[in-house]
Formats: C-alpha cells, sequence, structure tokens
C-alpha cells in the first residue's frame, strides 16, 4: 500500500472543500477524521495520485471498501460505482429529505454499496439539514 503524503492529502481535503465525496456530509460534522480514498483501490491497479483520490467519511469508505462497482439492480449489469473525479454529483443523484435518490445505474450502485440510505445515516442528514449545516458546500457538487 503506497502512503499518502501530508500534501497530497492536503489537495484531496482542499478539492473536495472538506466534504464527503459520497454523501456530501462535512468533516466538521464527524466525530472521526475523514478518509483519504483510492477510488479505483490500489487491489484493482489504482495509482495514488490526485485523480484517483477522494475525501470520505468513515462510514463510506468503509461500506465502499476496495470495491470498484456492483450489479445494478435494474439493468442486472456490472456497473461502477460514482466517480468524484469524473463525474459530477448532481447528474447522478438527488438529495431529498435527508435521502439520497439515484438517478443513474451508477447512483443505484453508489447508494446500494456504500448504504447511503441507511436509516442512521438519514436521520442525521436530517437533522444536520434542520440546522442549516448539510449538504456540505461544496464546490461544484450542485452545478448541472
Amino acid at each position: 500500500m503506497t502512503s499518502i503524503t501530508n500534501e497530497l492529502r492536503r489537495q484531496v481535503i482542499e478539492r473536495a472543500g472538506n466534504c464527503c465525496e459520497y454523501c456530501l456530509l462535512s468533516q466538521d460534522d464527524n466525530f472521526f477524521s475523514f478518509h483519504i480514498d483510492h477510488i479505483i483501490s490500489e487491489k484493482h491497479g489504482g495509482v495514488t495520485e490526485s485523480h484517483n483520490l477522494s475525501l470520505s467519511c468513515p462510514n463510506c469508505n468503509t461500506f465502499k471498501g476496495s470495491d470498484i462497482g456492483s450489479i445494478d439492480s435494474q439493468t442486472g449489469l456490472l456497473t461502477p460505482l460514482f466517480n468524484p473525479r469524473l463525474q459530477q454529483w448532481v447528474k447522478h443523484f438527488h438529495l431529498g429529505n435527508g435521502m439520497i435518490e439515484p438517478l443513474t445505474p451508477e447512483g443505484r450502485v453508489t447508494v446500494f454499496l456504500l448504504r447511503l440510505n441507511q436509516a442512521d445515516r438519514v436521520f442525521e442528514r436530517q437533522e444536520l439539514m434542520s440546522l442549516g449545516r448539510y449538504p456540505c458546500p461544496t464546490k461544484g457538487y450542485f452545478e448541472a
């Protein structure tokens, strides 16, 4: 496993606006530090370079693990996970009252594998929304 330099870590965090690039939770609203995630894991040939790294909350990163895709429930096809370096969040997901609703096959497998709509996670997002703290004020996620 390749180590991530402090400078690369800083770049990833800054680019993400201190937000999980999958569920849009702010690191400021989480007790545990966020992880630097290999979008394509080293196990699958992914490199430790900026274009293959994202900021991920502990929940998203733990559920994602080294997965890079899954079988889409609607098409039955092997489908890659949402890639925050290559895709815009708003084109794959819709945020509705704390629920992250998938709009595409990539969205569906990401919601499924990362368990984005687990009851406790939806409740946390709803509570943060009521405080005006969710979704995280990210760079470009909501631009179509």
